[in-house]
């Protein structure tokens, strides 16, 4: 849910993100999606967008050079589907987890060999596996999660040799209304930190292992602490609603 901030700044936004269940504090892909939006539509003629959130002020932005044909759809208020976005967004902390905090992730994972737990500031479990192979085949039993106290569970893993990715993740959440995230931006503030400090890369390539499945371009900034990722979306149904003075 967006709205902006005034008739003469149509490049900031309110932006506010909400499961089936509850609000949360940060979404990814819903801020690409609003960011497309906007873009698209005419709503906002600048390549630059700022949305005021509960985690700050997050900023989304086209990055690709304009060529003519899109400029002249600008002008007639509409930009063309297809092109990369990238979003500012804060890095997550992530820590070292207690014995005493590790729920019975094993036997939630079904056995899979576990290398690495974490926790993160934002509630959520880091669990690390052997391989990307395991993550994409492994069915995990969310009644198990249901009944831990973390908001949810990212399993993460080095992707397979052969693939033009670095890591493979999968993010499942069924304590807020999601079982699983297909593609999450909000797990990869979490991912990027971890990954860059174990394979000593600034820049990742992603790839959320979901049955849809999504690729994500991560960028780390130490300095700062802001993981910049890049991705695209697709208007796939548009409808309208007319509202009339009573």
């Amino acid at each position: 849910m967006f709205t902006p901030l005034a008739k003469t700044q149509l490049q900031r936004f309110y932006l506010r993100w909400f499961t089936p269940v509850v609000e949360i504090e940060l979404c990814g892909h819903a801020t690409l999606a609003a960011a497309h939006f906007l873009l698209t539509t005419g709503a906002v003629t600048a390549n630059k967008i700022e949305f005021l959130t509960k985690s700050g002020t997050l900023t989304a932005k086209r990055v690709d050079a304009l060529t003519k044909l899109e400029k002249s759809n600008i002008s007639n208020g509409k930009m063309e589907e297809g092109f990369p976005i990238e979003l500012d967004l804060p890095a997550t902390m992530v820590s070292e987890c207690g014995l005493e905090e590790i729920p019975p992730i094993t036997k939630t994972l079904n056995g899979a060999s576990i290398v690495n737990v974490k926790k993160t500031s934002g509630g959520d479990l880091i669990v690390e596996l052997s391989s990307g192979k395991i993550i994409s085949d492994i069915e995990p039993q969310l009644d198990e999660v249901r009944k831990w106290p973390e908001r949810g569970i990212i399993i993460t893993g080095p992707a397979p040799p052969e693939s033009a990715f670095d890591i493979f993740s999968r993010f499942f959440a069924p304590n807020i209304g999601i079982d699983e995230d297909p593609v999450c931006g909000s797990a990869h503030c979490a991912l990027a930190p971890y990954w860059s400090k174990k394979l000593h890369k600034k820049d990742l390539i992603a790839y959320m292992a979901s049955p849809r499945g999504g690729r994500l371009d991560l960028h780390l900034d130490e300095d700062t602490q802001r993981v910049l990722i890049r991705g695209e979306a697709v208007t796939v149904m548009q409808d309208g609603i007319n509202i009339t003075d009573a």
